[in-house]
């Protein structure tokens, strides 16, 4: 892996980076120390070789701990990826179809469209036209509006039926 390199602001505020003329300090269990100078702290930490980190510099006096500086950062790092394991991005699924579609062929859109809203994803439905049959959109919104209503146990209607251009398309969203 390689190593990071860091601009002079981004670089981790620890040990003689801490300027501050007095801190607050905790020791590597959180248990409070006291209030002391930035040289007194950093002594304590380097007889326990240990590393002077900087947790809050908005308090008053700013808040340093002397905890394994290499350890802590591979915490952070740790509970990051975990977070972001468990979020679920809401993607949008399409289901596509023709007005003039069989019921067969409905029924499979509909399983699929049920399929992703419960699997937590929004789901745009398009119908497109061709040709003439762009002059019976209304038939497609009666389709759309069906879907809708076959779905409303499920999910709610984020955006009516609207034409745009060759397609008439509807979202719908998992219900909360």
């Amino acid at each position: 892996m390689a190593d990071k390199r860091y601009t002079p602001r981004e670089m981790p505020m620890i040990n003689e980076r801490i300027r501050f003329p007095t801190v607050r300090l905790l020791d590597s269990d959180s248990a409070q120390i006291g209030i002391m100078s930035s040289r007194e702290a950093l002594q304590l930490a380097e007889e326990k070789e240990l590393d002077l980190v900087l947790m809050s510099d908005k308090a008053d006096p700013p808040v340093c701990k002397i905890i394994d500086y290499g350890k802590h950062k591979f915490e952070q790092e740790k509970k990051a990826k975990e977070a972001k394991k468990k979020q679920h991005t809401v993607d949008v699924k399409e289901v596509k179809m023709r007005y003039k579609i069989e019921e067969h062929d409905y029924n499979v859109r509909l399983s699929q469209a049920q399929r992703f809203i419960k699997a937590g994803d929004k789901v745009k439905a398009i119908v497109t036209f061709r040709g003439r049959e762009i002059q019976h959109s209304s038939l497609a919104e009666v389709l759309l509006k069906r879907m809708a209503n076959d779905m409303k146990e499920l999910a709610e209607v984020q955006q009516r039926p609207k034409r745009e251009g060759r397609n008439m398309t509807m979202f719908l969203a998992p219900k909360k």
